[in-house]
């Protein structure tokens, strides 16, 4: 027969009982990055369409866009969300790669080949492959950066305002690619 001085006290058995349960939430919240963050909608809860059109190429439908932003008229200095609604499947890299050749043409990109690469890196491990039907949701947090979600689910957070800014040119920046579209997205407005 053990002696009752070989089991551990009961203060000790509830102690280490609470310390297994907040490493198994600290655990939990680790896997779920941004949990606190699960939906986009919940940043901007009174968020509204600000306008959205389609990005087409070559006659092909590629994306639809839409603005959202609880500031109406829309104010880029405030929160405000991009939701893409894909027509077609594009692979991770593509959209990094678009991504980044429209930051660049833009002229908006980092002046050093070391942050390019960041920037590069932490779009790659943000972004997803896409296919038809899915949606990315980009949520622009003026002076933090970024997060971008997969409907509703967060895929990434990017805490860099800079890259967050040249990511939404591609869209708004007065000199976008697609000037229809930057039009149709911010409601008609210049």
């Amino acid at each position: 027969m053990l002696s009752s001085s070989c089991w551990p006290s009961r203060r000790w058995l509830e102690k280490a009982r609470a310390a297994a349960l907040c490493l198994a939430l600290a655990v939990a919240g680790a896997a779920l990055p941004g949990a606190a963050h699960a939906n986009w909608r919940d940043e901007l809860p009174q968020a509204r369409a600000v306008g959205g059109g389609e990005l087409r190429w070559f006659g092909l439908r590629i994306y639809h866009a839409t603005l959202w932003s609880e500031k109406q008229p829309f104010d880029p200095a405030a929160r405000f969300a991009l939701q893409l609604r894909y027509h077609r499947s594009i692979s991770r890299e593509r959209l990094v790669q678009t991504s980044m050749d429209e930051i660049r043409r833009l002229g908006i990109a980092p002046r050093d080949a070391a942050t390019a690469q960041r920037w590069e890196a932490q779009l790659r491990t943000a972004f997803v492959d896409v296919a038809e039907g899915d949606q990315l949701v980009g949520l622009h947090l003026p002076g933090q950066g970024m997060r971008l979600y997969d409907r509703d689910k967060l895929l990434a957070e990017i805490p860099d305002p800079q890259l967050a800014q040249a990511f939404f040119g591609i869209w708004l920046h007065e000199s976008s690619r697609d000037q229809n579209l930057r039009r149709q997205l911010l409601g008609g407005q210049p």
